[in-house]
């Protein structure tokens, strides 16, 4: 099979809206929020997502010199990325972060980090992820150990990265 039969082309119709130019889309309302058909996010929380992980990316340098060290970090993982705002806070640094939206969130954001121009993925943090863990230089895991509290043992999502 060619690989054209796998892709999907966008759609305006389901989406809600054009998709602006990179890098503009990456802090423009994206149109699924624009549009209304994300429940529970409005621009208003974008825009305040947005802001918060830029403030937090700052913090998060100033406390781990590290992080704000061109090429210490290449590859992250954002275990729970909700609008990709920890992703788009990193846009300006020499990184690749893959966005994860935990199967169990209350809200499926998948789309909207797609309208940014950001990479992503679904996961069940209970399962193990079907990716070598030592690829990432990087764990952010704001909020997911919350989400997963009744479903697994945090001790159990942690093992996974620590096994190789």
């Amino acid at each position: 099979m060619q690989m054209q039969s796998f892709l999907t082309s966008y759609s305006e119709e389901l989406s809600g809206g054009e998709l602006a130019k990179w890098p503009q889309r990456l802090y423009m309302i994206p149109p699924r929020i624009s549009s209304g058909s994300i429940d529970g996010v409005t621009a208003e929380i974008f825009r305040l997502n947005s802001e918060l992980w830029k403030k937090g990316m700052s913090h998060y340098k100033a406390v781990s010199n590290q992080l704000g060290h061109s090429g210490r970090y290449r590859n992250l993982l954002d275990m729970n990325a909700y609008l990709g705002g920890f992703a788009a806070a990193l846009v300006e640094d020499p990184v690749w972060v893959m966005n994860v939206v935990p199967v169990e969130a209350k809200i499926n954001t998948l789309g909207v980090i797609y309208e940014r121009g950001l990479i992503g993925t679904y996961q069940n943090w209970c399962e193990a992820m079907s990716t070598y863990p030592r690829t990432y230089d990087f764990i952010h895991a704001h909020s997911v150990f919350s989400l997963y509290k009744d479903r697994c043992e945090m001790e159990d999502i942690l093992q996974r990265w620590t096994e190789f």
